[in-house]
């Protein structure tokens, strides 16, 4: 029996839904330098941070509140710290990773530089390949890392990351507190070694 237009359309559907085809209507996300802001003027969500440089905020907001899991919309932006981040691009863009590409960036009082982009080949600063790790996110959580999510632990506490990020220097924060010092110290020590390593 021949299949009708409206299968036919119907089965498309579904695989560009299962991201099995790039998806020809969707909108292209364009990501550069200007695209990651101040972290803490971000949307917080527990203690990572959120945004949406495609317009969907709230979208992004309602995805990361759901904790069994809920796939991102494009554009969001997914950041546990101020120099590196993920971004969801348009559905068909990298099936391998779900279609977030990962970023390296450079952080000062003048703005953001991206010193590395890319799906599969991006290391850290601390020495970690990013999707190596966001990969082994159970597929309800669409590859966001956290407590019980599948993912390997990370040997950054909340307490360094939350100097990391209360210390963002497009944030313009002027003091650093007692207790964000020693965290930022002993990152410091747990960072030396991995970068010398990789040299």
């Amino acid at each position: 029996m021949k299949p009708t237009a409206r299968a036919l359309a119907f089965s498309a559907l579904l695989l560009v839904s299962l991201g099995a085809v790039p998806c020809e209507d969707c909108e292209e996300v364009k990501v550069d330098a200007r695209s990651f802001r101040c972290i803490t003027s971000m949307t917080q969500v527990r203690q990572f941070y959120v945004d949406n440089i495609a317009g969907d905020l709230q979208g992004t907001i309602a995805a990361a509140n759901m904790t069994d899991g809920a796939a991102y919309p494009p554009g969001s932006v997914v950041q546990l710290v101020p120099g590196e981040a993920m971004v969801k691009l348009a559905r068909g863009a990298s099936p391998a990773t779900h279609d977030w590409e990962y970023f390296e960036l450079d952080v000062s009082k003048d703005g953001t530089t991206i010193r590395r982009r890319g799906f599969a080949d991006v290391v850290n600063g601390f020495g970690g390949n990013c999707f190596g790790c966001h990969v082994a996110a159970r597929p309800e959580f669409d590859s966001i890392c956290e407590t019980g999510h599948g993912c390997a632990p990370i040997p950054v506490t909340r307490a360094m990351s939350g100097a990391l990020q209360r210390t963002d220097p497009r944030c313009g924060s002027a003091t650093v507190s007692a207790a964000d010092a020693e965290a930022l110290r002993q990152l410091d020590a747990l960072v030396k070694p991995a970068a010398a390593s990789s040299r």
